[in-house]
């Protein structure tokens, strides 16, 4: 069954694969909104398998469908808010298509334009699936007055344009939260392996936010991941691997990746002390490894943030 399984990773992949057109996608930053009636759908539309490297939010104000996650099906309906991360594969399906806002987002935006912390902040953004949520009209009113606010700005092509809809992702996400899951803990939701899962990546994310401030010099191993849940490194990592499709050595040279990003966009901090604080040993060491992952070196991602250009 894996064979057929594509993998569309970026939202502008998956967009292409519809043969939808580029400039839906602004490739600056990886944030887009969209009503999905100007996608234009075939409709009744099934989207082939595939597993995203972005977050996403679903407002269905008027249409109809579905999403599969793994063995699990969601329906879509009017006045739902649906909710997915970077993870698992998954299908989707549209009967009907009115009024319905997808709102897409990676970590590298969530870093740069609202805080380092945003997952202590916002737990939920961590859990693996979580199923639709149905919305009161007075509190989906709410919701929709931010995210078409967000709308308008993204189409509008502002100098600042992210800046306001950072700030505005994050009041949505605090709405949300205090809506929907003000009490969500990931630790507890979701069977054994799943648990597995979600510890790992809240250790993850309090690791690296400990490594980057100086409280810790030592970045961990698989063998250390394993071991904080008492597990075997054996176990632990098939089961990374199975739940979320990605070996755990990729979640931590990606998390690694991502944090240098975001330490390399401040000027004030010299490549010698993001080697020392991502844990290390030669600045040559975390250059190939930035290198291999983007392509380009930490000194040429610190220019051309600096300069505007592409990255």
């Amino acid at each position: 069954m894996e064979t057929d399984i594509k993998e569309v990773k970026t939202l502008y992949d998956l967009y292409r694969q519809l043969n939808v057109s580029g400039n839906l996608v602004q490739s600056s930053e990886v944030f887009t909104i969209h009503n999905l009636v100007d996608i234009g759908f075939k409709l009744p539309y099934r989207s082939q398998p595939f597993r995203p490297n972005y977050f996403s939010f679903l407002f269905v104000k008027n249409g109809v469908g579905a999403y599969t996650i793994d063995d699990q099906t969601f329906h879509a309906e009017p006045y739902s808010i649906y909710f997915t991360n970077p993870s698992n594969y998954r299908t989707f399906s549209w009967e009907k298509i009115e009024e319905v806002y997808l709102i897409t987002f990676d970590e590298d935006f969530l870093r740069k334009y609202l805080r380092e912390d945003v997952f202590d902040n916002f737990p939920f953004l961590l859990t693996e699936t979580l199923s639709p949520k149905n919305a009161t009209p007075s509190f989906y009113a709410k919701v929709e007055e931010i995210y078409l606010l967000m709308y308008r700005e993204y189409h509008a092509g502002g100098a600042n344009k992210y800046k306001i809809i950072g700030n505005l992702l994050s009041v949505l996400l605090f709405y949300i939260k205090e809506y929907f899951w003000e009490e969500y803990n990931p630790i507890y939701e979701g069977n054994r392996k799943s648990q597995i899962v979600k510890s790992f990546k809240q250790l993850l994310e309090k690791h690296y936010r400990d490594l980057t401030v100086g409280k810790i010099e030592v970045a961990y191993g698989v063998q250390d991941y394993a071991a904080a849940q008492g597990l075997h490194p054996s176990y632990f990592s098939s089961v990374i691997k199975s739940k979320t499709g990605k070996p755990i050595v990729h979640w931590i040279g990606e998390k690694t990746t991502s944090i240098a990003k975001s330490m390399l966009q401040n000027s004030q901090t010299s490549i010698k002390e993001i080697t020392y604080r991502l844990g290390f040993s030669e600045t040559a060491h975390f250059s190939n490894h930035f290198k291999k992952h983007t392509g380009i070196s930490p000194t040429q991602y610190r220019e051309h943030y600096q300069n505007g250009q592409p990255i």
